[in-house]
This record gives C-alpha cells, sequence and structure tokens, in this order.
C-alpha cells in the first residue's frame, strides 16, 4: 500500500490493485468490444483529468521508479513505435502501434509515420469489423453466446451482494441500467467500464481512434484495408479465461473510480514517448496485487497477448512481404522476446525501428 500512495493522492479511494491495471491497459490498447458498446453511455461528457503517475512517483518513491526503468531498459525492443520492416528485393513495410482512445494527444501520426503511412499502398489494421458497427454486431450476433448467456445465468447471479452493488452503481454512474445489461457476459461490461465516462462518452459521439481514422484515410487515398482478426477472434479469445477471472476482473476494474483516469493518462504519457517497454513494469512494480492476480495475468497474457501475436504475424507476414503495406495495432503488441516486432525478425524480416 505504502507504494500506491506514493504515486496517488486520491486515498479516500480503495486500493488499485494489478488485475484491474491489466483489465484497464487492455482495453485502452487492443479491443474492439468497446465500439460495439459505447453507444449504449448516455452521461454527459465529463472533462477528461488524470494525473501522471511517473510523476508523482519521481517525487516520492525515485528508488522505485529506478527499478522500473531499469526493467523497462531491458524489455526487448520497448522503445519505439514506428518500425521498418524489410525483405530482399521488395519495397519496405512499416509496423506501428496504436493507442485505442479519443484523445488527440494520439490520434495524429508522428511525421516518420505519417511519411511511410502516405507512400504505402495497403493499410493492414486488427480487425477491420470496427469500420462498419453495425455488421460486426449483427455478425456477432450469429455467436451470441460470445457476448450474452443464453442459459439461465445472469450477471447478477455471479456476483455477491457487495460486488453487485458496485457494478449497478458504476453501471447506474455511466447511464446504463443494470437490468439491461443483466445477460451480457462480463468482458462485455469490463470494456465499457475499463473507460473513464469521458473517453466512453466520446466515442459515443462518435470520435474515432487512430485506428479508424486511418482506415478511412487509406479508402479515401484508394489503398487497399486489410485485417488481421475479427471481432469474433478477440471475443473467443476473451471467453477461453475462465469466468471468475472476468468477475474478478469486472469489479476490481470499477473500484478504480476517477483513478481510472491516472492510468490513462500515464499511458498516453509513455505511449507518446515510445516507451512501450515501460507499461508492464511500471504497473507490476507500483501496484499492489494478489498472488491471485498474478496467477490470472499469466493466463491472460497468453490467451490475449502472446497467442494473438503469433496469429498477427503469421496472417500478416504474407502481406508485410510483398511490400509498401503499412500496418497499426496496439502498441502492446511491440515488445517482448515475443512481441511482434522480435516475431517479424524470426519470420525472416529484418526489423530496425524508425522514430528513434
Amino acid at each position: 500500500m505504502k507504494r500506491f500512495v506514493a504515486f496517488a493522492d486520491r486515498a479516500s479511494l480503495v486500493s488499485l490493485k494489478l488485475l484491474a491495471a491489466f483489465n484497464v491497459l487492455f482495453f485502452i490498447l487492443f479491443f474492439a468490444a468497446a465500439f460495439l458498446l459505447a453507444t449504449q453511455a448516455r452521461a454527459q461528457a465529463p472533462a477528461c483529468t488524470g494525473s501522471d503517475m511517473l510523476v508523482e512517483l519521481a517525487k516520492s518513491d525515485p528508488a522505485l521508479l529506478a527499478k522500473i526503468e531499469a526493467e523497462a531498459k531491458k524489455t526487448v525492443n520497448g522503445e519505439g513505435l514506428l518500425w521498418k520492416l524489410e525483405k530482399p528485393g521488395r519495397e519496405p513495410s512499416w509496423l506501428y502501434g496504436t493507442m485505442h482512445v479519443t484523445d488527440p494527444r494520439v490520434t495524429t501520426l508522428e511525421p516518420a509515420a505519417q511519411k511511410a503511412f502516405d507512400a504505402s499502398k495497403t493499410f493492414v489494421m486488427e480487425t477491420t469489423d470496427v469500420l462498419d458497427q453495425k455488421a460486426m454486431l449483427a455478425s456477432l450476433m450469429q455467436q451470441p453466446d460470445l457476448m450474452m448467456f443464453t442459459d439461465s445465468t445472469t450477471l447478477p447471479s455471479l456476483l455477491s451482494a457487495e460486488d453487485a452493488k458496485i457494478v449497478n452503481d458504476a453501471l447506474e454512474a455511466r447511464g446504463i441500467p443494470p437490468a439491461s445489461v443483466a445477460k451480457m457476459k462480463p468482458w462485455m461490461l469490463s470494456s465499457m467500464v475499463a473507460l473513464p465516462a469521458c473517453e466512453l462518452t466520446r466515442k459515443a459521439g462518435g470520435a474515432p481512434v487512430l485506428d479508424i481514422l486511418l482506415a478511412q484515410q487509406a479508402k479515401a487515398a484508394g489503398k487497399e484495408v486489410k485485417g488481421l482478426e475479427s471481432a469474433a477472434d478477440q471475443l473467443r479469445a476473451m471467453a477461453s479465461l475462465p469466468m471468475q477471472f472476468h468477475i474478478q476482473g469486472l469489479v476490481e476494474t470499477l473500484k478504480l473510480g476517477d483513478r481510472m483516469d491516472d492510468v490513462i493518462e500515464t499511458m498516453v504519457v509513455l505511449y507518446q514517448r515510445g516507451e512501450t517497454g515501460k507499461f508492464w513494469p511500471l504497473f507490476r512494480n507500483a501496484l499492489p496485487s494478489a498472488s491471485s492476480d498474478e496467477e490470472g495475468y499469466g493466463a491472460f497474457e497468453q490467451a490475449m497477448v502472446v497467442a494473438r501475436n503469433k496469429t498477427m504475424v503469421e496472417r500478416g507476414a504474407p502481406i508485410l512481404a510483398e511490400g509498401g503495406a503499412f500496418m497499426a495495432v496496439g502498441a502492446l503488441h511491440l515488445p517482448a522476446p515475443d512481441g511482434l516486432v522480435e516475431l517479424f525478425r524470426k519470420a525472416g524480416f529484418t526489423v530496425s525501428v524508425a522514430d528513434r
């Protein structure tokens, strides 16, 4: 708890849990379900607030900050958003890390990335399903069990009385009647509540994230637009994790309250710096966690990051090998030994950072 107090000044709120932080990071950086549910938000648009946790940590616990930075430096391919991928005899292709929020600070390409995007012939994104939300929902409704309980189970039946109150209060604060989502799977609700009200409201108002903006620009310029996954693929990955993990993650995320703003503000700051290798070290070292959080994270990381990275490389490599492609995916997919940068190297590409 001491470390938490070091960077957070809202001591009256409950502790920020590691599992909740992972839940927030996941939905910020690489998930499509939030686009399905954003239109249900009816709250008035509040201003986004939040403090950079690194600034607070530098003041109150510089030793811990130094430890985080040391771990981040050891992260393979942990710096850089734009990467150049080359094959002999082909023009280069490009890999770019995005952040799926509508914050204006992250919805504009840096100059080097803009130049690469403009010169590309093909744009590749995680899933093209998000470009037509009505069609995406219609497609997913053919597999309703990915989103809804199709038997007698309800979300309230899986919650304790205390947890049910937490969930109900949070949904009502977002203008969502709890009864209207009682049959919804917890990972669908998490995709809403893992975002601050200001972000959810902007999305409900039609504000696009960078991936969608780039897809729209690509289509307008006559580029081919391709996807690596379907929304159903992403939901199946979520559904593969134990139900209790999702329930716990949902409740812990809701307990964050306004502290979600701090997590997202810190993420935006790190993203702007291209310090993708600092995400996990920060939250692993600075947030309190139970052993169950760590165990759940292991399964979470395998299903939602490692396995999907392999799929992205398998499907993306043939496209990038043709040259002239610009691939944009959530930034958390880039670093680490099993991240996309390293996996593309193993797939035979010469990969070099292009914005450092």
